[in-house]
């Protein structure tokens, strides 16, 4: 074989080589952008998945055999089980340290007096993860409660019904009152489901503190699930609730796998205003991302008392006049952000 024409078949063999890495890498690229963020016009079924991803890919980092809540048929009392569970420091029955010294009358006469006693087992954490120690496990389980965000933006303000979601709103309460939520920042925007996703100190979508607990109030089945001004747990699968959550500022096509715990009654409008600001342009790719290009962030996150009554008062139902003016104007279509 001539040297020229095998040049030519090495380059040949070259062009196809990098034709089928060109077209791998392109491949990944596209389904790593279907996991991160809704892609337009794709079909129902695709979309529906890449939105469950969106909001479930929060524990990740989570161990393997993250301890499944247990709790009574009626979910009472609450259970929050520790997801990293702190080393025991029980003496073992091999433990030489520990051993019966009468078993041996020389084992007190050898022992060192000088020797340290043994330190306890190293324990930490992954990053994100805060040891805040764990709510109590027997709160009211009538009454609402309001919980108010004070933000960079404005306040808004949260009420949960506590016959519904008693063990959400313990746990939401007890970080707040930790001071848990305070100076964190919502760190993930999808417009495609009209989701605000808040209550990861670390930013990533993999905080929160050391503890899971079960689900509550599922709109499983409800089409929609979720409504404007909802407020639900985004999990890691079915009863792996921590800190995170998220403002649902729109109906869309979210299934009800999510605890509903809340509602918005004042400051929809302070979420309104992020959600317009739209996605930061490249951050799907991002840890925790898509984030918002404005940046909501919570000053003071504070619980306020139980009371008998909500204090939630419903919009006043438009007048036949209005219905009839409003449906004779056109509206324009809504759609998701240019990010």
């Amino acid at each position: 074989m001539s040297p020229s024409r095998e040049n030519r078949q090495r380059a040949a063999a070259r062009a196809r080589l990098e034709r089928q890495m060109a077209a791998r890498r392109e491949a990944a690229r596209r389904r790593r952008r279907l996991q991160a963020q809704i892609a337009g016009g794709v079909a129902s079924v695709v979309l529906l998945g890449a939105v469950i991803w969106i909001i479930v890919a929060v524990t990740s980092d989570e161990p393997e055999q993250t301890p499944t809540p247990v709790a009574s048929d009626d979910g009472w009392p609450c259970v929050y089980n520790e997801l990293y569970p702190r080393p025991s420091t029980e003496p073992t029955a091999s433990d030489p340290s520990t051993a019966d010294p009468s078993a041996d009358p020389s084992a007190t006469e050898d022992a060192d007096p000088s020797a340290e006693p043994s330190e306890e087992p190293e324990w930490s954490l992954p990053e994100g993860t805060q040891d805040v120690g764990f709510p109590e496990s027997e709160p009211p389980r009538t009454g609402f409660q309001v919980f108010t965000f004070e933000t960079n933006l404005g306040t808004i303000e949260v009420e949960a019904d506590l016959s519904k979601t008693p063990c959400t709103a313990n746990s939401i309460a007890y970080l707040a009152n930790q001071g848990f939520y305070d100076n964190t920042s919502c760190h993930r925007l999808v417009p495609e489901i009209y989701a605000l996703q808040c209550g990861d100190p670390s930013g990533t979508g993999k905080g929160g503190p050391n503890y899971r607990f079960a689900d509550e109030n599922l709109p499983a089945g409800q089409k929609p699930a979720y409504h404007e001004g909802d407020v639900a747990m985004a999990n890691g699968g079915p009863d792996t609730n921590g800190s995170q959550f998220f403002f649902v500022y729109g109906v869309g096509p979210l299934e009800g796998d999510y605890t509903l715990w809340g509602k918005v009654i004042s400051g929809l409008d302070v979420i309104k205003q992020v959600a317009a600001g739209g996605t930061v342009e490249g951050s799907e790719m991002e840890e925790g991302g898509p984030h918002p290009t404005v940046q909501l962030t919570f000053t003071k996150v504070t619980a306020g008392p139980v009371t008998p009554t909500s204090a939630y008062t419903p919009p006043p139902s438009p007048s036949p006049s209005e219905s009839s003016e409003a449906s004779a104007e056109p509206t324009e279509s809504p759609s998701a952000s240019d990010s």
